[in-house]
């Protein structure tokens, strides 16, 4: 996943979108939760991705064809990732930088929060706890 203006990884299936591109619907969806938000959109598996700007943070949607909102994804400072994350990283991913990170809240509230490192993105539950490692 994500950014937006790359935010934590973006699928290798990925692709840039014109927005005539993008079904109203999806777009519709997107104006009712960020009214007056502009977006760059790309094709994120059967979804659609809209990136963009929000109170001076990056963040990213995506909408599925039913104009469903499935995830947000808000970059977030490496400091504010909680501690057990640090912790983790600290530990199985000594010496890497963490280049950026992000705050995921899926449809149905659950938070996930991404650390990216060297082209993977290293994916964590809302507790810290290690969920997967993706490759970019």
């Amino acid at each position: 996943m994500v950014i937006m203006l790359d935010i934590a990884g973006f699928s290798a299936c990925e692709q840039k979108l014109k927005e005539s591109q993008v079904p109203s619907i999806v777009k519709a969806a997107f104006e009712r939760a960020y009214p007056n938000t502009k977006a760059t959109w790309d094709k994120e598996g059967e979804g659609y991705e809209g990136e963009f700007k929000k109170d001076g943070r990056e963040m990213s949607v995506i909408i599925d064809g039913s104009g469903n909102i499935t995830e947000t994804e808000t970059m977030i400072a490496v400091t504010d990732l909680p501690v057990p994350i640090s912790d983790y990283m600290n530990k199985y991913y000594s010496g890497m930088k963490i280049e950026e990170a992000a705050k995921i809240i899926k449809a149905s509230g659950d938070v996930n929060y991404e650390a990216e490192i060297k082209e993977k993105d290293i994916v964590f539950d809302a507790n810290g706890n290690f969920l997967k490692e993706e490759k970019e």
